[in-house]
């Protein structure tokens, strides 16, 4: 009886941004994914994100329905069912450690915003953060799924809203990306759409798939894939054109919407600072439980003992910083992702 009842509180919206939630964070609220795998290749960066979208959109559905058809309570299940025994087994390694390595990453994203935006040491960030993503897991699913919920709306927001005063106000120059220093974290777009998508989708499966064993009717599993699609979509466009608009001076900073929110107003940068570091908490949080889920029963009073100790262990590993963990991690975590 509590299963059921459980079952039919989630609904379209919470799939959709749960979704959203678990591939949305520090990398790309704060513009450096968007950068690293769309905004160095110009206008073809928008044909990339077309691509990524309707990526997204497919395979999000396929991961729900097999979570519910294989009534999956880890992404194990579907990783097996997806590349067979021998395959599956070694991306389930590699999704098992990215998973850990993700939420380091969140946890340094938030290092930085504390160091850049507030003055305040990166550590204290680092502590908040996996502070926060502990005490939420412990919650279980449902604690996850409504954090959730609630940032994700009003992440969109912002982005949308900033990218939009940004093209009336400054000009459209996405020429300007032939001119930054350095290169793409991936050399074509076509296969840098596919590896963007390949490695949040690593990342995603680890909620979208015991989610989808929670949900009983396969259209709203089906809905939530295609409205979560198009909104990441539409977030990594608004984030695109605020870029190209403030391009190369953006390219500069670890969080570059965080410069151009403040391009409008010192507020308004604080004000982003704050709603991306609570997204950057929501994909920390997925991470986390994603991690925690395939070592153990989540939801049983033991995982206490394997949260604590997985945060601690992010927290050490995420002094390595943002930037380089952006830059180097999530690109193989997609490579690896291609397997499947």
């Amino acid at each position: 009886m509590n299963q059921v009842k459980h079952k039919t509180q989630i609904n379209v919206f919470h799939v959709a941004a749960t979704y959203i939630g678990t591939v949305v964070g520090a990398g790309f609220a704060s513009g450096q994914e968007v950068l690293q795998f769309f905004g160095y290749f110009g206008l073809n960066g928008v044909w990339a994100l077309i691509l990524t979208t309707l990526l997204f959109v497919f395979f999000g559905w396929i991961i729900l329905d097999l979570g519910m058809s294989l009534q999956a309570t880890s992404h194990l299940p579907v990783i097996r069912h997806a590349g067979g025994r021998w395959v599956g087994t070694a991306v389930d390694y590699v999704i098992t450690f990215f998973l850990f390595g993700a939420l380091t990453a969140m946890a340094a994203g938030a290092g930085a915003i504390f160091a850049e935006q507030f003055g305040l040491p990166a550590v204290i960030g680092n502590a908040v953060m996996v502070l926060a993503a502990v005490l939420t897991v412990m919650m279980g699913l449902g604690g996850v799924v409504t954090a959730i919920s609630i940032v994700v709306p009003v992440l969109l927001a912002a982005v949308i809203g900033i990218s939009l005063w940004t093209l009336l106000t400054a000009p459209f120059n996405p020429a300007a990306a032939a001119a930054l220093p350095g290169k793409a974290a991936v050399p074509f777009w076509p296969l840098s759409a596919v590896v963007y998508v390949s490695y949040n989708i690593v990342m995603a499966v680890a909620v979208l798939a015991p989610m989808g064993a929670q949900v009983e009717a396969r259209e709203t599993l089906k809905k939530g894939a295609v409205f979560g699609g198009i909104g990441l979509g539409i977030g990594a466009l608004a984030i695109l054109l605020a870029l190209f608009a403030n391009l190369p001076q953006a390219a500069r900073f670890q969080i570059p919407m965080v410069y151009i929110a403040g391009r409008f107003a010192p507020a308004v940068q604080y004000i982003y600072s704050l709603v991306l570091f609570a997204e950057i908490y929501t994909t920390a949080v997925g991470n986390l439980y994603g991690f925690v889920a395939r070592i153990t029963d989540a939801e049983a009073p033991r995982a206490r003992m394997y949260i604590i100790g997985t945060g601690i262990l992010a927290f050490l590993a995420s002094q390595l910083g943002f930037t380089t963990l952006v830059r180097f991690l999530y690109p193989s975590v997609g490579y690896a992702g291609l397997l499947l």
